[in-house]
């Protein structure tokens, strides 16, 4: 990111907000209500308590309003302030901008764990964070109450528009061929096939969108008393929501901060077990299928031959060197496979008298092992022609298809381990993160304002303004980012650009939300969002399922995520405006 043309922007935009707010805006509202005098001009309407996106009408000659910090501008016309909106939204969007920007030079320098799990996820939420924060502190309790549905509808409209526009964008973008249920990396040779097209993602992707899902507890609770039509247990429903949704926010980051490293202990145990699975796979052609008794049982006089032809200098032993020469010769071609590391790894686990030989018996006794963990996981059943049994075979895909579900070890260890000039992007990424938290800090209070002036004088309700229009301004970043990282077209980019996008959805479900409760518990107000708790839960719950328990979206499924948004949006329409909920 350009630093100095961005501030240029930034000034020009404080001077014109200077020169703006200089002049006092005064206006007058068009009404629906008739009278002698309403002349044809001023465009009045007959029709009694008009809908949404109709001009509030003449109430008086002037109308004032009341500016932000006692300088920024504010205007009661409706372009004046859809004008502010789009300002101040930039502003935030800007904001966005650098707590990303500087996030990620972040990272550079200190790697995950701590950075990854604590910094990143609660510097990505904190615009989101902020507007929902001043929309409860604005002046009295009901001033309060009212301004508060901008942060719900920020809220819902930033779960639903990362989980069905970006998502599905994503998935189109980052679209590979399909071969055998799984992308193929840079390849798209059949354009929008809906079948024949998609992206892959690793395990680790699925088990974000679980937690994700699992995120949405504390909606369940609080939404409990108005489900139950209940008015007595609300403010409690309140307590022990907020109370859940601080726990999970503690418990997530703990896992974020030591899941790089968890992720690095099973990828190295599955190669491991990778290379145990090709070492039975070539004994066994190397026994001409003779490795197993009729019976299924390890044929230890065949796994005695074979150590025979193994230990090549017939000391009874095998070396370092020598069990190096076995593993090149069965050549791992399908993994990037350090041999030094496997061979270290197979003696580690074959040599249990720890004089780092590999003995007769123990050869036998650790083939053993495998043979018998690999029928418990191949499952044992004869081949109709060979007479012996395959499940030696499918121990070896399994463990091939288990590697690539855990991605590669390039994902899984993510430190940089040379930075040049580590001091100099040290101070630009705290700077940056400086700058964007003052501006978030700064300009979310006068966006809350002018969204509620804008409601105010178009009649549409402040939660839809939040909900189509300050996602767009606080999620930009990460929208931008998400499908540039995804047209990488491959899996270990697909993989990190929609376990990012759950874990935005989850800080929303566990950060921005336990702020929205402590608003509402400290400040006495009412929890009445039950279309905006439905919506968010329907999403969530939708998308959760679909991620959670497969790897490969084919082109088609972004279509899913496509109609769920317009779903969402006429869904609380419906509930508000028909039925009153909300």
């Amino acid at each position: 990111m350009n630093m100095v043309s961005v501030s240029q922007r930034l000034l020009l935009l404080f001077i014109f907000l200077f020169c703006f707010s200089s002049f006092p805006s005064n206006a007058r509202f068009i009404t629906g209500r008739s009278s002698p005098t309403d002349l044809v001009s001023d465009g009045i309407s007959t029709v009694k308590n008009p809908p949404y996106l109709l001009l509030k009408p003449l109430v008086s000659a002037e109308e004032t309003c009341e500016q932000t910090y006692g300088f920024l501008p504010c205007t009661t016309t409706a372009i004046g302030n859809l004008f502010l909106i789009l300002v101040y939204g930039y502003l935030m969007f800007l904001a966005a901008t650098y707590l990303s920007s500087g996030s990620e030079l972040l990272l550079e320098i200190l790697g995950p764990g701590i950075v990854g799990g604590l910094f990143l996820p609660m510097l990505g939420a904190l615009p989101d964070a902020m507007l929902i924060l001043v929309s409860g502190l604005s002046g009295t309790a009901e001033t309060a109450q009212d301004q508060v549905s901008v942060g719900m509808g920020l809220l819902a409209g930033s779960t639903v528009m990362l989980l069905t526009v970006i998502w599905g964008s994503c998935v189109i973008v980052g679209r590979c061929d399909l071969r055998d249920s799984f992308a193929v990396d840079g390849t798209n040779t059949k354009g929008f096939h809906p079948t024949e097209t998609g992206v892959s993602t690793d395990i680790w992707t699925c088990y974000a969108a679980r937690i994700m899902a699992i995120s949405i507890i504390p909606f369940v609770i609080v939404q409990l008393p108005q489900a139950l039509n209940s008015t007595s247990g609300r403010h409690l429903a309140v307590l022990i929501a907020l109370i859940i949704s601080v726990s999970m926010l503690v418990s997530y980051c703990v896992y974020q901060v030591f899941q790089p490293w968890v992720q690095r202990r099973r990828l190295a145990y599955v190669k491991h077990k990778h290379v145990i699975s090709g070492i039975l796979r070539h004994l066994k052609k190397q026994a001409f299928g003779k490795l197993l008794t009729d019976d299924g049982e390890p044929n230890t006089e065949i796994i005695r031959k074979l150590f025979h032809a193994i230990d090549e200098n017939h000391d009874g032993a095998l070396s370092h060197s020598e069990l190096k020469a076995l593993i090149i010769g069965i050549r791992f071609e399908e993994i990037d496979l350090d041999k030094d590391d496997a061979v270290r790894k197979v003696m580690l686990d074959f040599d249990t008298s720890l004089d780092s030989l590999v003995q007769e018996e123990e050869f036998i006794k650790g083939i053993t092992k495998w043979i018998i963990e690999a029928k418990q996981t191949g499952g044992a059943y004869l081949e109709p022609t060979a007479g012996t049994f395959k499940f030696i075979d499918r121990f070896h895909q399994e463990t091939k298809r288990e590697h690539a579900l855990l991605g590669s070890e390039e994902q899984s260890d993510e430190v940089v381990e040379h930075v040049e000039n580590p001091r100099w992007i040290s101070f630009k990424a705290v700077l940056m993160l400086l700058l964007g938290t003052l501006i978030a800090a700064a300009f979310a209070d006068p966006l809350v304002d002018v969204v509620d002036n804008f409601s105010t004088a178009t009649s549409i309700p402040s939660f839809f303004i939040s909900f189509i229009a300050l996602p767009l301004a606080t999620n930009s970043s990460e929208a931008v980012s998400a499908i540039i990282f995804a047209s990488r077209k491959k899996q270990r980019t697909a993989s990190l650009t929609f376990s990012e996008l759950y874990g935005a959805v989850t800080m929303n479900n566990v950060l921005c939300l336990s702020v929205f409760l402590a608003l509402v518990y400290v400040r006495g107000l009412t929890w009445d969002f039950s279309s905006e708790v439905l919506v968010i839960l329907i999403v969530c719950i939708v998308m959760g399922a679909f991620a959670s328990f497969r790897t490969t979206f084919p082109l088609w499924t972004c279509s899913v995520a496509y109609i769920l948004y317009p779903f969402s949006l006429a869904l609380v329409y419906v509930l508000d405006y028909f039925f009153g909920w909300s």
